[in-house]
Order: C-alpha cells, then structure tokens, then sequence
C-alpha cells in the first residue's frame, strides 16, 4: 500500500515537472530522490491516524466531589428566646399538645366524669331522652368542674407553668412540679379499695405511701371511684321520679285507663316536682361539695 502511494506521488511529481517546462530526463531523475521523503511522510500520517482515536477517546470519569457545608440558606430553630425564655414557636408547640391531649386529660384527671354521668342520670330519670342535648350537659359539666378544680389549677400555673413562661425552668422540672398538686387531688379523692384492685392488676408491690403510686395505677383508680359515686348519687335522684311513676300507673289502672301510657301522664309531674325543689341547684351543690 506503501509502495503503490509512493508510485503515485511520483507519478504526480514527474507530471508536474513537465508541465513547468522541465525536461522528461530531468522529470525521471527528481521522482527517485523524492520517494524516500513521500514514503517518510506517508508512514507520519498512517501513525497519526492511528494515533488520533487514541488521542479522542474520552477521559476517565471525575470522581464525586466531597460534603458541602451548610450554606446561608439553611433553616434553623432557635429553642431558647430571649433571655433565657423558651422562642414563641417551642410555646406555640406546647399548646397544641395541650390542646390534642387535653380531652384525656379532661375525662380521666377531673370531675368532669362523675359530673357528666350524674347530670345524663337526671336526664333519663325525669323521663326526657335528648332533653337538654349532651352539648349542653357536657358544657355544664366542664364548668362545673372548672369551679372544682380551680386551686388544682391554680397550684399547677404557679408552680409550673409560670417558672417555665420566665424561663427559669425546664420542661421537665415543670412537669414534675405540676405532678404534686394533681396527684393530691387524685389520691384524696380515690377509694383504697379502687387503688388496692389495680395495684394488684398492674402487678406491683404495695406502695408505701401516696407519693410512690404510680400515676398509671392512681388514675384508673380514681376514675372508678368517680363511677361508683356517680351511680350511687344517680340512684338518690331516680328514687322520687320512680315513686312518681308507680303512683301514677295505679292511677291510671285504677281508672281503667291501661292504653294510656303511663310515662307520657307522669313527665309533667316529674317536671314540676323537680322546678319545685330546685333540683338543678341541689345537683350542682352537691356535686361541689363532694370534692371540698
């Protein structure tokens, strides 16, 4: 292939020469002195068209570069506000975790349990099954126990809760100085007979005094006690409105009138003798009093 490129470049030059004028003697002689060069400059381009995808193929991939560090737009939140004081979002938080667990704490830590069930007891004693609506029965018996636990929650805000607004307490001794006042309500207000059942329940060794009970056994117990007392308080009020009930049926079966519904004569009683004895008055008495 050499040899054939080098006769041709030859060919080429011996063309030329006589197309400048030069003789065909003169034209034979130049092409054997050419050739070695041709031949030189054909092998340089032969290698460095061989050379050139060596030369093109691509580089070797870069590796991955390192960990950045944090740049000015990174989102921060600061806990602590302004001296010392928990940052308004932290307090924002906290309310809303108040808010999402205080039913729980609303039904099981208070008197809002016995106050609701003996008010849905009076209810159905005097004969009226959505008369008031629970709305409002549960709206009275938050109230009410508003009224009963206000020193609990007056201890609890300037124990706890205050010291932590002014920074001067973490969330955690807040919580264990908002525990005393509670667990006092608690424990005054719960049977032994209650606390013994579920001390033996949980499986735990009989506490030495009230400050060791477990929180997990104390409130289960005080919510029973608070069943049994709403029962029996409930019974106290169904006695006067059953005994107006058996009344007027023998009336009614005295007169002959047995197809005349005896619930239907004896609510209009029943109303009055309640208006009369100021019965929502001597409930709401004695459900406060029952916790001074």
């Amino acid at each position: 292939m050499k040899r054939i490129l080098s006769l041709a470049l030859a060919g080429m030059a011996v063309a030329g020469t006589i197309a400048l004028g030069a003789s065909p003697a003169e034209a034979a002689t130049r092409p054997v002195r050419q050739a070695a060069p041709v031949t030189e400059i054909a092998e340089v381009t032969a290698t460095a068209s061989l050379a050139a995808p060596v030369l093109a193929s691509p580089s070797d991939p870069k590796g991955p570069d390192g960990p950045q560090g944090p740049g000015d737009d990174t989102l921060t939140i600061d806990l602590n506000g302004v001296n010392g004081k928990p940052s308004q979002s932290i307090v924002v938080m906290l309310g809303l975790t108040v808010l999402s667990v205080a039913p729980a704490i609303l039904l099981l830590c208070t008197s809002f349990t016995k106050i609701f069930v003996v008010l849905s007891i009076t209810r159905n004693a005097l004969g009226l099954s959505n008369v008031p609506p629970n709305q409002v029965l549960a709206g009275l018996a938050i109230f009410i126990s508003l009224f009963i636990m206000g020193p609990v929650a007056s201890q609890v805000n300037d124990k706890a809760i205050q010291p932590y607004l002014k920074g001067e307490k973490s969330v955690s001794q807040a919580v264990e100085a908002a525990t005393p006042p509670v667990r006092e309500f608690l424990t005054k207000h719960t049977r032994k007979d209650d606390l013994a059942l579920f001390t033996k329940v949980s499986g735990n060794q009989k506490p030495a005094n009230a400050e060791s009970v477990p929180m997990t056994t104390l409130i289960p117990a005080f919510v029973l006690s608070e069943l049994r007392t709403a029962f029996i308080i409930g019974f106290v009020i169904y006695i006067p409105f059953l005994i107006i009930d058996l009344v007027i049926s023998a009336a009614l079966m005295s007169m002959g009138m047995m197809m005349l519904p005896p619930v239907t004569v004896a609510m209009p009683f029943k109303l009055l003798l309640f208006v009369l004895v100021n019965g929502w008055g001597l409930i709401v008495t004695s459900l406060v009093g029952s916790y001074q």
